[in-house]
């Protein structure tokens, strides 16, 4: 049976790139990973999956093309697609330690959400979160489809199910049933969708760069809430005031960053990751529900 580096390497050199090796990357939940080492000694980075026949790495590829399209943020350049193989340029690590670079990632993210107000929530089609499939259909409710897409979809899930009992649904019920008095009317912009600290990192000129999105046109603010709950380092600590100052944010923002980071609350359950922790964290949010 072939190991991980072994895979990534066959389905490389099937695809024209003459890899010498490959150094697997931590992680992996979702694909096997790795930087690879050309013959030429240029490097690349490569995903695939252990089976083949997913469009994960298609929609992956559209994805980082339209938030540096439409958004104008820094995404690796995509050197080659397949429905098993995707090689993106390399790519540093986040400059964690710099103040500097938390302020331009914030500017970048408020110019990719005032640079993309669309007319409707959603995406043309349905993409994934992790695992998982991402419902994406069109609507020009922002409420309902909030509730309807992020949150409630999760339900059915068999994780979530186990992990969330009778009350535990009604009350995210009401609590969607609630949202348009607790979520101020906003427009749909394209947002990244999986914004938390992992897929950041620096552009060839040390920009900040963005990996692994999880597009569709939501609420700006579901955004900002995953880089809320995700932890930062004390250089990051003007982050959200930098982002505010540039696209300002309606009063009250703080305390919504949980009802939105509620899909991410749920999707962790569902992919058993942290589950019983996220499961607490939900029912302290619906409590008052």
């Amino acid at each position: 049976m072939e190991v991980p580096v072994e895979l990534l390497l066959a389905r490389l050199r099937a695809a024209g790139f003459e890899a010498e090796s490959v150094r697997a990357a931590p992680g992996g939940v979702v694909a096997l990973a790795g930087m690879a080492t050309l013959r030429d000694g240029s490097r690349v980075f490569a995903k695939t999956l252990r089976s083949a026949g997913s469009d994960l790495f298609e929609i992956e590829a559209a994805g980082l093309r339209a938030l540096r399209e439409l958004g104008g943020v820094t995404t690796p350049e995509v050197l080659a697609v397949t429905p098993d193989l995707l090689v993106l340029e390399p790519l540093p690590p986040r400059r964690e330690d710099d103040e500097r670079f938390w302020e331009e990632l914030a500017l970048a993210l408020a110019g990719l959400h005032a640079a993309t107000v669309g007319e409707r929530f959603g995406w043309h089609r349905d993409g994934w979160l992790g695992r998982l499939r991402q419902d994406n259909t069109w609507d020009d409710d922002g409420h309902a489809w909030f509730a309807r897409r992020r949150i409630l979809r999760w339900l059915t899930e068999p994780l979530v199910a186990a992990a969330l009992d009778r009350a535990d649904r009604a009350a995210l019920e009401r609590l969607c049933a609630a949202l348009p008095d607790l979520l101020p009317p906003a427009p749909p912009v394209l947002t990244h969708g999986d914004l938390w600290r992992e897929n950041i990192l620096c552009g060839p000129t040390g920009a900040p760069a963005l990996i692994d999105p999880a597009v569709s046109y939501s609420f700006a603010e579901a955004d900002l809430s995953m880089l809320w709950f995700s932890p930062r380092p004390p250089a990051a600590r003007r982050f959200f005031e930098v982002y505010a100052a540039t696209a300002p944010l309606p009063s009250g923002w703080q305390e919504r960053m949980p009802l939105y980071h509620l899909r991410e609350l749920l999707s962790s359950i569902a992919h058993d990751d942290n589950a019983r922790e996220c499961a607490e964290a939900v029912r302290e949010i619906v409590a008052p529900f």
